[in-house]
């Protein structure tokens, strides 16, 4: 969804560049499309042998998924990810040094593991309590030294939750987050697995992608060493989820939300990251939502086309 989002981004800007997009699934583009697993022998070659000078790697099995099949998220987010980063430093020896393309690699606010500060910010220790966290972790620190050895130019970017998450549900354990809004908008009813009371970081999917293209412009020189940051975003709880839906969309739309506590899902949920001080991305240029009531009101535009008061860019 999120590269999607990103390809229509990059299209809009009208520069000519050619983009090559790749999935693991078949989909449809005007764009060059390839259709492999990355995470096979020799793909990752097979994708960078063209030399790419700006390389987005969004490929992941997200959170629920990679915690129910340790291996295919192991093989996927750890071994795709290698491979990606080999293929390119392959490349870089070939060309004595002079191939080193942009990477921008999307990490996730799960490589933080409970206990919390009230605000985590860029100082704190990567402590994951889930698999996939920890997959992500170990993609930064791989990013970090491929970078530090001039292999190529990388930059991770730490991203919130992203809501409102368009289309059909996907496995991810944060899913609900989205579908407690996306669903009341189209009428439908949605189920709740976790309490009102539990907080989260959000940044709608246009924000995301804003934090993406700015990664891919930003003068890595300034990051130092220390190539990963996270992302602003929006502190919620779901209680306070529910009211902006109330807000934006009235009552009848929040009183399709039914409680069904998930064991499983609050076991997973109590482990994430809350709240965050994204100072440094911030002054790095960075911006994200102003308020969730602003994420929903990007999701009536963007995908149901209802008019709504435009958002106001965090300063």
């Amino acid at each position: 969804m999120i590269g999607r989002k990103l390809v229509e981004r990059l299209s809009g800007q009208g520069k000519g560049a050619e983009l090559t997009l790749h999935d693991v699934v078949p989909f449809e583009s005007t764009h060059k499309a390839i259709v492999s697993d990355l995470s096979t022998p020799g793909e990752a070659e097979r994708l960078v042998a063209a030399r790419p000078g700006l390389i987005f790697h969004l490929a992941a099995v997200v959170s629920g998924e990679a915690e129910a099949d340790f291996d295919k998220g192991y093989r996927v987010n750890l071994d795709g990810t290698r491979r990606l980063f080999e293929a390119i430093r392959k490349e870089n020896a070939t060309e004595g040094g002079a191939y080193r393309p942009r990477v921008v690699f999307t990490s996730s606010i799960a490589v933080f593991g409970a206990p919390f500060p009230e605000a985590i910010d860029d100082e704190f220790l990567n402590a994951p309590l889930t698999s996939y966290g920890t997959q992500k972790a170990i993609g930064e620190l791989l990013l970090s030294d491929y970078s530090r050895r001039g292999f190529f130019d990388g930059i991770g970017i730490r991203l919130p939750t992203i809501c409102v998450r368009p289309g059909k549900p996907n496995k991810a354990a944060s899913g609900f987050f989205s579908g407690i809004i996306r669903e009341p908008l189209a009428g439908m009813e949605a189920v709740l697995p976790v309490s009102e009371s539990v907080r989260h970081w959000f940044a709608s999917p246009r924000a995301a992608v804003g934090f993406l293209v700015h990664a891919a412009q930003l003068d890595t020189a300034k990051l130092g060493t220390r190539r990963n940051l996270s992302m602003p975003g929006v502190c919620a709880t779901v209680g306070d989820e529910i009211e902006a839906l109330r807000r934006v969309a009235g009552d009848q739309a929040a009183k399709l939300i039914r409680r069904a506590p998930d064991p499983i899902i609050e076991r997973i949920v109590s482990g994430w990251p809350q709240n965050f001080d994204a100072s440094r991305a911030l002054a790095h240029g960075f911006r994200a939502d102003s308020s969730f009531e602003d994420i929903i009101r990007i999701h009536l535009q963007d995908e149901l086309q209802k008019s709504a008061p435009p958002p106001t860019a965090r300063a």
